[in-house]
């Protein structure tokens, strides 16, 4: 794949634009305005693109790792396939995908808090769970506040409060369906080219029964923007989107989105993926 593989791509990606006079921005997630013939969801910000130089790591995979850049590739060929039934993907899936990220990390516990699967599906609405399409504006999944919030969400109060006083992370596992990730791939941000308190700004999610909240992420030309070609089906990324540890001594997130790459040969076949989040622990 690498010998094969472009050096990069150029291509135009979606950044956030902040509300102006410091008005919080959110977002609605299953509320779509039409508007003008246009699908989108409804939010309270603007979004503008910038056209980026994407650097291929094929060939150089090892430059990328969790506490350095914040993201890192692993092959990793999974036993459940599928990916069709999530009672199936929950039990079969998610113990694989448990062992895979405590081998990476060396982390003693894993809590899966949801999955979703992405289908690239050009002219549809991306109104529902069940419609998700590839995200198409840079973002980190996770903010500080809401990273906690999701520990004392899905653990005991007790262990909760525990669990909160050593190092913690949320992590994704993404991972083609099917076929190679060619259509739409996953671009990633190092690390070490963010400004954390001027790039990532906090968006509220706003869901029927509750309310999250992610980074929106602002252009910065200082930014260095990565992706590798052709993710396959045995391979997969595992993305930082939160680090208890913030002394700068580690990546604590890595901004991320999927793209529309120009280079992309006609025919393809149109991007399918899923992502599990988890809630990862240490003793």
């Amino acid at each position: 794949m690498a010998s094969t593989s472009p050096v990069s791509t150029t291509a135009r990606l979606t950044f956030f634009v902040q509300p102006p006079d410091g008005v919080r921005a959110f977002q609605s997630i299953n509320h779509v305005n039409t508007a003008d013939g246009v699908s989108d969801r409804v939010r309270n910000f603007e979004r503008e693109e910038k056209e980026v130089v994407i650097e291929n790591l094929r060939g150089k995979e090892d430059f990328a790792s969790l506490d350095k850049t914040g993201f890192q590739l692993v092959h990793h060929p999974a036993k459940h396939t599928s990916f069709t039934d999530d009672a199936e993907i929950e039990r079969e899936y998610y113990p694989e995908s448990a062992d895979l990220i405590k081998k990476v990390t060396g982390a003693s516990r894993i809590v899966f808090f949801d999955h979703t699967i992405r289908r690239h599906r050009p002219g549809e609405i991306d109104d529902g769970p069940n419609k998700r399409q590839p995200v198409a504006q840079t973002h980190v999944d996770q903010t500080t506040a809401s990273s906690i919030a999701r520990v004392r969400r899905h653990l005991p109060p007790d262990e909760a409060e525990d669990l909160l006083r050593r190092r913690f992370q949320i992590i994704n596992l993404w991972r083609p369906i099917k076929n190679p990730a060619i259509d739409w791939p996953l671009a990633l941000c190092d690390y070490n080219s963010v400004d954390p308190k001027k790039d990532a700004l906090p968006v509220a999610l706003i869901y029927p029964d509750r309310e999250g909240e992610t980074y929106g992420i602002k252009y910065n030309p200082n930014q260095k923007w990565k992706y590798f070609y052709g993710i396959t089906p045995e391979e997969a990324v595992l993305i930082k989107c939160f680090d208890s540890i913030q002394d700068g001594s580690v990546a604590v997130f890595a901004p991320h989105t999927g793209f529309d790459d120009p280079t992309t040969p006609k025919g393809t076949p149109l991007r399918e993926s899923i992502e599990l989040r988890a809630l990862v622990f240490y003793d």
